[in-house]
């Protein structure tokens, strides 16, 4: 496996690796559970709503990566990217760009 040295590059390949619909959908939910998490820490004040967001969001994507996508989350090699690139796929498919963006990563990797 080639060792990304750019963000952008590693965000080629991450999208590559969340080619199945439902695998996306499933980061989507872990996503959405990590926002809500984080408002549910400035609402009442209780730090422990940042563990639950984060096996919350981690969980969700995992299960994808393991039972859908059969593929390894880029979450063990790239820790900080990945967390960025879920919210960066959440972002463009929450703005309808996801689809382009994947066929301009599709492309660069081919």
């Amino acid at each position: 496996m080639t060792r990304h040295t750019t963000y952008s590059a590693f965000f080629d390949f991450y999208l590559s690796e969340h080619s199945v619909p439902l695998t996306r959908a499933l980061h989507y939910i872990g996503s959405t559970c990590g926002i809500a998490a984080l408002v549910a820490v400035v609402w009442t004040g209780n730090p422990v709503w940042i563990l639950a967001g984060l096996v919350a969001g981690y969980g969700f994507a995992w299960i994808g990566h393991f039972f859908v996508e059969h593929n390894r989350p880029a979450t063990f090699k790239y820790p900080l990217w990945s967390f960025m690139g879920d919210y960066h796929m959440f972002f463009l498919w929450l703005t309808g760009q996801l689809g382009k963006r994947r066929a301009l990563a599709a492309e660069r990797l081919s």
